[in-house]
């Protein structure tokens, strides 16, 4: 019997938002127009899902993820539509989770209730700091009591699955700001944190102009107390930068972990999918989606459609592509997915995991792929390992 095909998740982009912030490299663009194009964008979302349904067909969505930009910009209506359009399309599992990024600043207790009713259940509020000082550095719209005003709204709303997002190693930031946020963060009791260093990305105005960061030193203080800090208040660390109570972990975020697949729409969005062959053989096939809002929505009237590019992932390719993924999970991921995703025998791997053990890398766990504490600090150099012949 041909093994099932992975779980099948959906990513919508929306790629507007009010102001890029410096640090930001997502495919994020201020509108040149005070009104979205809420009518065309719709119909483009449809128009591309259409383009992808031939390698969905029968499947069930567990997931859904709208990210950006600013997707708290888009009326509740234009959700509410969406939504019922895909339902006509694709089937939607009983208990699906819908997480949607908003900005606090970009929102209003009636946009949270029309998000709720429109079928949204989880909520992921792009907080990053409450502190004034690292808000104006960021480039952020919002305050810090703005930020508050914003949860107590959620809550007030309906939505009991809440994600806040931290950044730490901010410019200026001291390590006892950094716990603080984490405090304050945590007396809003959310479901989960999301906390995170700021990288300087290239394609940024940081990357172009760096600001002062705190030293290593700082930073590495503040990772270790901060990490205590969440875990002591009962948010366990289940990936390198995710932290949730038990049984909230993101759904969707795991799904992308554990190597399942994902329809992307919307400008730049990105999917992986997933076929069998009548020989029981997995195909992997990657595609992205038209970057540019605009030129996106022109091709919604174009006969090449939305796809910029795809690429099909080769049989060698697959173990840096499983473990790249699975292993930022703290537990990891069972040994016997090993072969069931990358077509290798497990005995290719555990030869290649010696060099990992011997470094301290990965956890002493026979049954299980996992990386230690010093193996998620440097990923990359275990991934190095696993990959390479």
């Amino acid at each position: 019997m041909a093994e099932p095909l992975p779980p099948l998740s959906l990513y919508i982009h929306t790629p507007w938002c009010v102001r890029k912030c410096p640090y930001c490299d997502f495919n994020s663009h201020e509108p040149e127009r005070s009104e979205l194009p809420e009518t065309a964008y719709l119909g483009a979302l449809l128009k591309d899902l259409d383009g992808d349904l031939t390698l969905a067909a029968g499947r069930t969505i567990e997931t859904i993820f709208i990210g950006g930009g600013t997707p708290s910009l888009l009326s509740p209506a234009f959700y509410s539509e969406l939504f019922s359009a895909i339902r006509q399309r694709l089937p939607f599992a009983a208990d699906i989770e819908i997480t949607l990024e908003a900005n606090p600043g970009t929102t209003e207790q009636g946009r949270f209730i029309g998000y709720r009713e429109a079928g949204i259940n989880r909520l992921s509020l792009g907080v990053q700091s409450f502190h004034a000082t690292q808000l104006e550095a960021l480039g952020r719209i919002h305050s810090g009591q703005e930020a508050l005003q914003a949860v107590e709204q959620a809550r007030k709303a309906g939505f009991d699955n809440l994600n806040i997002d931290l950044m730490h190693g901010l410019p200026q930031q001291t390590p006892a700001q950094a716990l603080e946020d984490i405090e304050q963060a945590l007396a809003l009791s959310p479901e989960h944190l999301s906390w995170y260093q700021l990288t300087l990305e290239p394609n940024t105005a940081f990357f172009s102009h760096p600001p002062t960061l705190p030293e290593e030193e700082a930073l590495w203080d503040i990772q270790e107390a901060g990490h205590q800090q969440l875990e002591q208040a009962g948010l366990h660390r289940y990936e390198i930068s995710a932290y949730a109570k038990p049984h909230q972990q993101s759904r969707h975020n795991l799904n992308y972990w554990q190597f399942g697949d994902y329809l992307g729409i919307g400008a730049g969005a990105h999917g992986k999918l997933t076929t069998i062959d009548q020989e029981g053989k997995w195909h992997i096939e990657r595609r992205w989606k038209t970057r540019q809002p605009d030129a996106y929505l022109r091709r919604a009237n174009d006969l090449r459609g939305f796809i910029a590019g795809k690429q099909l992932i080769h049989m060698d390719e697959l173990p840096l592509e499983f473990a790249m993924n699975a292993l930022r999970l703290t537990d990891g991921v069972a040994m016997d997915k090993w072969t069931r995703h990358t077509g290798q025998p497990e005995a290719v791997l555990l030869k290649r995991l010696q060099s990992a053990h011997e470094k301290g890398l990965l956890m002493e766990m026979p049954e299980n792929l996992r990386a230690s504490p010093q193996g998620l600090l440097f990923l990359n150099e275990l991934l190095a390992l696993i990959s390479n012949e």
